[in-house]
């Protein structure tokens, strides 16, 4: 039918591009800083086997010519422990301890030879080690061995990291 139009209705709804949506997917998986990309991931809460992965992490670091991704995971609590619901609900307990090492590692001088950067996260540690890792195209993620009764029931970060992880994993005594 030449010359007939046939009007779009005013509901319907865009279809997004592929290739838009393709674009935004690469831009957010590449919007960390180019300074660390292929860096090396450290999983550090301030505790002594956090302390010497730090330590190892940095030597890992200088001599790779890379930068160095300090990861703190924020503790976060289950809901249904208060309220009984059914579907796990994760709520964020406040910790200000990501901001004290924060700090701390700012005035660390052991620092100055390596560009770093903390990063808080919330949830499952060795899963956040992970997704930082592969956020940043991390070369290795560093870790401290768990030493104690609650590595030995739960089964230690370190340990499940290894078994899951799709980089390497240096665990540090």
């Amino acid at each position: 039918m030449a010359g007939h139009e046939i009007p779009e209705p005013a509901d319907r709804k865009q279809v997004a591009d592929p290739l838009s949506d393709l674009q935004a997917a690469e831009e957010s998986c590449h919007s960390c800083d180019p300074a660390f990309r292929h860096g090396v991931v450290v999983g550090f809460d301030g505790s002594t086997s956090s302390e010497r992965a730090l330590a190892y992490a940095i030597g890992m670091a200088r001599r790779s010519g890379s930068g160095l991704i300090i990861v703190h995971v924020a503790n976060r609590l289950p809901t249904t422990v208060w309220a009984g619901c059914e579907p796990p609900v994760f709520v964020d307990v406040p910790d200000h301890r990501t901001e004290v090492l924060g700090l701390e590692l700012a005035c660390a001088d052991y620092l100055a030879e390596v560009p770093w950067i903390l990063v808080e996260r919330g949830g499952d540690i060795c899963h956040e080690l992970e997704e930082v890792g592969r956020e940043y195209s991390a070369d290795a993620i560093v870790v401290g061995s768990t030493h104690g009764i609650v590595g030995r029931i739960f089964g230690s970060v370190a340990g499940r990291l290894a078994r899951r992880a799709q980089r390497p994993v240096v665990v540090i005594p």
